[in-house]
């Protein structure tokens, strides 16, 4: 019924986003409302109304400044979006049909493929169709750069709870970044139609403590 729970900067900004721009669509929406019950009611009022230099100026004035209040925060989203920020890890992500592939590009030789747990091993506590094999593993409040690429056709990175959606595309480079600012386990699917094993290609993130993640990667 409403976006995951927030585990990053960047969702908390996109989710004020989205109440800030209901809030807005519910105001237009009654004022409008308002206006078709009020022209039904008495058709001839309206009608000299609709005439009127000052209904036609409001009419003309009030969407600008609803545009201008959409356009500040989203600007200030597009801005979060496309800055790395100086990120502390490098994850290079390469979309394959139907698993991804992993590299750590601050590490030596540490590189895995992560491909969908088969029903029949995933265990009780487990969540079915978002089970992998290998998973990836970041520290909490860490910059986190997501390099993606793909090596057939489009795919698509997505972490909700993160607030992460971005393309894999055959021939070309695209990257994101995100910090985790609490612990757990999150999950994401390829958001692209990218074959007819779409859905076997999930993505699991656990994001831990710092020590825990040093002695992950020794």
């Amino acid at each position: 019924l409403s976006l995951q729970d927030r585990a990053s900067p960047l969702i908390e900004e996109l989710s004020f986003f989205h109440d800030f721009s209901i809030i807005i669509i519910t105001f237009i929406t009654v004022l409008v409302g308002i206006n078709i019950i009020f022209i039904c009611l008495n058709t001839l009022i309206n009608l000299r109304l609709l005439q009127e230099q000052t209904i036609e100026t409001l009419w003309t004035i009030l969407p600008i400044f609803v545009l201008i209040l959409i356009a500040f925060p989203s600007l200030k989203i597009l801005y979060i979006l496309d800055d790395p920020f100086s990120p502390k890890i490098t994850i290079k992500t390469i979309g394959h049909q139907w698993y991804w592939s992993y590299e750590y590009s601050d590490f030596i030789n540490l590189e895995f493929d992560s491909y969908i747990k088969p029903q029949n091993e995933i265990l009780i506590n487990e969540a079915r169709l978002l089970e992998v094999d290998n998973s990836i593993i970041i520290p909490i409040n860490n910059q986190i750069r997501i390099i993606v690429r793909a090596t057939d056709v489009i795919h698509s990175w997505t972490v909700p709870a993160l607030g992460v959606k971005i393309d894999a595309v055959p021939g070309r480079l695209n990257q994101t970044s995100f910090i985790a600012n609490r612990p757990g386990i999150f999950y994401g699917q390829c958001s692209e139609i990218c074959g007819a094993n779409h859905r076997f290609i999930p993505i699991k993130i656990e994001v831990i403590s710092i020590k825990d993640f040093i002695k992950w990667i020794n």
